[in-house]
């Protein structure tokens, strides 16, 4: 697809009633809470002027660990306004997003969607029996849900589907299944779950639990909208234990997890990953299929010829996707998102570094971008590297294709209260990253009345990241402080370009 038809498939995509209405169709699960930057300073100050201060005063005053990488430049022309370290190599986090985004919109266009079908091979329904094979083909749709599921169910029920005598079908193949993005996580991070060609609830399972006279009851279910199934592949139960909180194992084709018995005080629930999200997905749309009078034998995966569509479900526009993955920052989006490109690109990916090495190639061919290496499309590895200079030169050439800026969240600037403020004289569109102990932020700000900037900043503590002990890998000591910091400075700096810049 051209430049010019990628660009109106874009604008197209972008006013249709459909797109607008589409994440109400199913919502996502809880994001990870954002910690404010304020919460762990006494800030009481009023809203800052821009400094009049050298940067290196700027940048002490911030006292921030480790090391802080920074560039803003013209967003028109590309004119330096300022840089710090900008040649530094540093983990981009979360704003690695913001390059895959671009990078799927040119290799599969804007009116992609992933498309997940139920077939029938090798017969077809006759009096509510289909004597062929039942099969649910994934197509990579990082977004489907159960309840998205439920809609195919009520699909083969319309068609008079009450029972299967062949076999029950998953094939995942649309793409590789990786049952983890980054093994360096905590065990039960559910923003680090597998990716594949079949995935379900952003590849994660709900589990709740109440406590009653100091006996835990657990469940385990995928629920969505108004769907509750429950899950029969993967089960959880609480042993007498301080740490670790969770333990995962995987025996005979079934996930199992345990729970620290002491960390199950009153109720709650959270996500847990899903590591085999074929057999998930497939378990669920039979618990559903079952629920509403169909029978079907126990689903096995398998990779077999297109066959009959009986019912299918096709998710969102591509940039609608990709808009609400960089809103929320879901990891798996961009992995799904990043895999199909290179895929569509040519060749064979069986990696997350493999796919990410065809976006490096890509994005040094078509925008001449130095100074990357990245090592998957999420930036939740804190392997991948980029620079701060590498990321404005993609930012400001992405701008000339007028795409990114409106695929990206406003970022809202704050009072010292830690307060979003509707008055602030600078508007900012950027995305975040946030690792421990490595924050980023890179976009594009716009002061009232005064000329476009692009800008990337990341702070990073790698000597400090490394020390975390396992036991505190979800909390770490000092990170609600360090990024607090960080963050802050991250306003301070845009405030000062503006100034600068004005």
């Amino acid at each position: 697809m051209s430049r010019r038809g990628l660009l109106a498939g874009l604008l197209a995509s972008a006013a249709s009633p459909v797109l607008a209405r589409a994440p109400s169709r199913s919502p996502l699960p809880p994001a990870r809470p954002e910690t404010n930057r304020f919460a762990a300073l006494a800030l009481d100050e009023p809203v800052r002027q821009a400094p009049l201060s050298s940067l290196s005063s700027v940048l002490q005053a911030a006292n921030i660990s480790g090391e802080t990488a920074l560039i803003a430049v013209d967003a028109q022309t590309g004119a330096l306004i300022e840089e710090h370290r900008a040649d530094l190599l540093v983990p981009p986090a979360s704003t690695a997003k913001a390059l895959t985004a671009m990078y799927a919109l040119h290799m599969l266009g804007a009116e992609h969607r992933f498309i997940t079908r139920v077939e029938a091979r090798g017969g077809a329904i006759a009096s509510g029996v289909l004597t062929g094979d039942l099969v649910l083909r994934g197509g990579g749709d990082p977004t489907l849900q159960t309840a998205h599921l439920a809609e195919l169910a009520d699909q083969l029920i319309a068609r008079g589907l009450r029972r299967v005598e062949g076999r029950f079908l998953l094939d995942d193949g649309a793409l590789p299944v990786l049952e983890q993005i980054d093994p360096t996580q905590p065990v039960a991070a559910g923003y680090n779950p597998a990716v594949g060609g079949l995935n379900l609830n952003f590849n994660r399972v709900y589990f709740g639990w109440e406590t009653l006279n100091g006996r835990a009851a657990l469940s385990m279910d995928a629920r969505s909208g108004s769907e509750v199934p429950p899950v029969s592949v993967i089960g959880i139960e609480a042993v007498a234990r301080d740490f670790p909180v969770y333990t995962y194992a995987s025996r005979g084709g079934r996930e199992t997890w345990t729970v620290a018995a002491s960390a199950l005080g009153g109720s709650g629930s959270r996500w847990l990953p899903v590591r085999h999200p074929t057999e998930y997905a497939g378990d669920v749309l039979r618990a559903m299929l079952r629920a509403r009078g169909c029978e079907l034998p126990e689903p096995r995966r398998a990779s077999v010829p297109a066959g009959a569509i009986l019912a299918e479900y096709r998710s969102a526009t591509l940039p609608g996707v990709l808009r609400e993955m960089l809103r929320y920052s879901t990891n798996i989006t961009a992995e799904c998102a990043g895999l199909s490109a290179s895929l569509r690109r040519g060749g064979e990916v069986r990696s997350l570094a493999g796919s990410a090495d065809r976006m490096n190639d890509w994005l040094a061919e078509r925008y001449g971008a130095q100074g990357l290496a990245l090592v998957d499309h999420s930036g939740l590895s804190d392997e991948s590297r980029i620079s701060a200079r590498a990321m404005a030169d993609y930012l400001v050439a992405a701008r000339r294709e007028n795409i990114l800026p409106d695929l990206l969240r406003e970022h809202p600037m704050r009072d010292a209260s830690g307060a979003p403020m509707a008055s602030h004289p600078v508007e900012v569109r950027a995305k975040t990253g946030t690792l421990n102990f490595v924050s980023a932020l890179a976009g594009y700000a716009q002061p009232r009345g005064g000329r476009e900037i692009v800008f990337a900043i990341v702070s990073a503590d790698m000597a400090r990241r490394r020390t975390i002990r396992d036991e505190d890998s979800e909390r770490p000591p000092g990170a609600r402080t360090w990024t607090a910091r960080a963050r802050n400075l991250q306003q301070t700096l845009i405030e000062r370009w503006s100034a600068l810049h004005g």
